[in-house]
């Protein structure tokens, strides 16, 4: 028996558990959707599997990978031509909302690090050593640190 589920006879059952544990990985840790396509494929080889159960274990290892590639590629294809354009891009990364954005210094920026206030928050900010008070273009975003440099510098 334990010879069957060896990796030099692989089963149908052996794809179909990679299928889900792909696709477990898929709804637990990605949102691009490349698990999705490696467990479909690996279900696709199963069923081939399953069909023609003589297959070399070596056989399906490159079916495996040809496939992947292949459904890899079409959907990378697929989402460059079908992306959905939005008219507020930055709607959910908030810190690029306030890139082009003039605010004035709440602190003062002491070796190139300060804090500015926005709205009804407090952002941390880099750029050249400020009096608080100074006016301040937001130029770019460092995960939650905002750049920024004197307003007439632009």
């Amino acid at each position: 028996m334990w010879e069957q589920l060896s990796m030099t006879s692989s089963t149908f059952w052996f794809w179909f558990g990679v299928t889900a544990l792909l696709i477990i990985m898929e709804l637990l840790f990605s949102t691009s959707f490349f698990f999705l396509w490696l467990g479909i494929v690996s279900a696709v080889v199963g069923v081939i599997v399953w069909s023609m159960p003589n297959l070399s274990w070596q056989f399906q290892i490159l079916l495996f990978a040809v496939g992947s590639i292949i459904s890899l590629l079409l959907w990378r294809q697929y989402w460059k031509t079908h992306h959905t354009k939005t008219d507020r891009p930055t709607l959910n990364r908030r810190a690029e909302q306030y890139v082009g954005r003039t605010f004035t210094l709440s602190e003062p920026i002491i070796n190139g690090r300060g804090k500015i206030n926005v709205d009804d928050s407090t952002w941390r900010v880099e750029g050249p050593d400020l009096p608080a008070g100074t006016p301040v273009l937001v130029i770019g975003v460092d995960s939650v640190t905002l750049k920024i440099t004197r307003v007439q510098d632009k």
